[in-house]
Formats: structure tokens, sequence, C-alpha cells
């Protein structure tokens, strides 16, 4: 793959779980200064940089400290990118200082808080469009099902098939056991023509090991990736998906566990309050290579 050379792409690496090191969470690209790039460069340059998600900052205002932002795969443009805004909001925070940000992004108005640790990591926060989620029909679960190699005897029926939305939409699929979401070799053509069917950015195959503890991973083959190693717009669909379930009752932080069988551990906080659609995701970031 030829670098690019005429646009400064920074590499960050988002939800980086404490103690992960250099293998840790989901690698971004970040553009800061997009504003001359046409849609079509921009997702050239998705392609060649290779991460499931690259974001570019194509306009700014730094004295409100609000900026525009777009996210691309390396095959399309997404409306919304967890990981890709959490590496955005920690580059900036690194450069512009700690605080408030505003994102204007596809799916809309995206606050971000960040906040520097003693050791110099910058964690960021970011605030979800207001979520929604409603019942899967059969006719959405069995092809993507079928395209997973799975059963419906596999799932927990507990946690219903949803299709959930924080900006993107989500088939969100919750498993009964941990050996079922370690065991996922999917048909990535097949997926993703169902994928693209429906509209859905990822699918979100969950596991619960506790009432606020879930094992998550995201199929990406719409975007050109086997897998994501963290999906903060996924996370931010399941906390409404919950949310909708009543399974939320009082303001609740879950804690998402992703990436781990692909050997990228991650970590997302996901803050759901009952009286509030919106749902907010917190993860550390760090430039790759850096093994804070």
């Amino acid at each position: 793959m030829r670098p690019d050379t005429s646009t400064d792409v920074l590499r960050y690496a988002a939800f980086t779980p404490e103690g992960s090191g250099a293998d840790g969470g989901n690698p971004a690209g970040i553009v800061l200064d997009a504003a001359g790039l046409d849609p079509d460069r921009m997702l050239a340059l998705a392609a060649e940089v290779g991460y499931s998600e690259t974001a570019f900052v194509t306009a700014r205002d730094e004295a409100g400290r609000r900026f525009r932002v777009r996210y691309f795969s390396p095959l399309v443009e997404v409306p919304f990118c967890g990981h890709a805004t959490v590496a955005t909001a920690v580059a900036l925070a690194e450069r512009e200082g700690p605080g408030e940000f505003v994102f204007d992004t596809p799916a809309g108005e995206i606050p971000v808080s960040t906040t520097a640790d003693p050791d110099g990591t910058v964690r960021a926060t970011l605030t979800s469009v207001p979520t929604r989620s409603r019942p899967a029909t059969p006719d959405e679960t069995a092809p993507a099902l079928a395209a997973l190699r799975w059963a419906e005897a596999d799932l927990d029926p507990e946690l219903p098939p949803h299709v959930a939305f924080g900006g993107a939409e989500h088939l969100v699929l919750a498993v009964a056991s941990r050996a079922r979401l370690a065991d996922l070799a999917y048909d990535f053509d097949g997926l993703a023509d169902v994928m693209r069917q429906h509209g859905w950015t990822t699918l979100q195959l969950v596991w619960r090991e506790a009432p606020d503890l879930f094992h998550a991973r995201d199929p990406f083959p719409v975007g050109g990736v086997v897998e994501d190693p963290a999906t903060g717009a996924a996370a931010a669909a399941f906390g409404g998906y919950l949310r909708t379930l009543g399974l939320v009752r009082e303001p609740m932080t879950l804690t998402v566990r992703q990436g781990e069988d692909m050997g990228r551990p991650s970590e997302l906080l996901v803050d759901v309050d009952p009286t509030d659609p919106r749902v907010r995701v917190t993860g550390r970031a760090r430039p790759i290579g850096d093994p804070r």
C-alpha cells in the first residue's frame, strides 16, 4: 500500500483497556484538516489507510470547539462511527486541550467530553443522538442467522433480536453461550448482501455475562472489514436496546468487552438512563504505537 503524501493521516487506537499495550482497541484514521477533500478522495484515502473507519474533519470553529466530521470505511461512507469519534476527540484534546467538543456528523450533533488521566492518556465520552430499538422480523433474522451459520436455538430467549439505532442501524443478536459467540466463521458476501438489503452498518452480536457486563463481536462486511474490535455506535444502540427491553430501570453503567476473540481487546463503558433516549459511551484512545 502506497502511503498518501499530500494529506496528514493520524492513526489512533480507540477504546483501549488499561494494560492492553499496543495490541488493544480499534484503530482509526484521522484527518484533522480535510476541508479541501471531496468525498471520492476521502473514500480513496480511507481505503489506503485500511482501517474500519477514517474520520475527516471537514470544517472547524476552534473558538467554539465545534467541528464537522465525516466517516469513511474502505468501501462506503457511514453516518456515524463511535470509535473514530473517540479517537478524533482525543487527538483534538491533545492539541486544543481537554474539555468539551461538539461534532456535527451526518447522523446529527454529537457532544463529546474529554479528560486527561495522570499518565497523559485522554478519555472521551460521546453522547449519541436519540436511540431507538424495535423487534427484528423473521424475514430479517433468518437470513442473517443463515449467513452467520448460526441457528435460532443459539440465541438467548431473554434478549430477543432487535434492530437498534444509535446514529446508524445495527441488528442485535444475543447468544446463550460464550462459546457460540467465540465461534464466528460467517459467509462474508452473504452477510454483506443481507446487511445492504436492510441498511445495517454492523451486526451487534452479544453474550451477557452479568446484568452490567456484555461481550460483543461486530461483523462489518459492508465496509469491507471482517470484524470491528470496538464499535461505539453499536454500543450506543445497544444501550438503547436494553432500555427498550425494560432492563435499565435506573441510571447505570454497562461494560462492553469487544475484540477479545480477534486479539485486540477493547473496553467500552456505556451509560444508560431510562429517562433519556441518548446514550453515553466512554473510552480511552492513544496514538498507535503508544504503549499507554
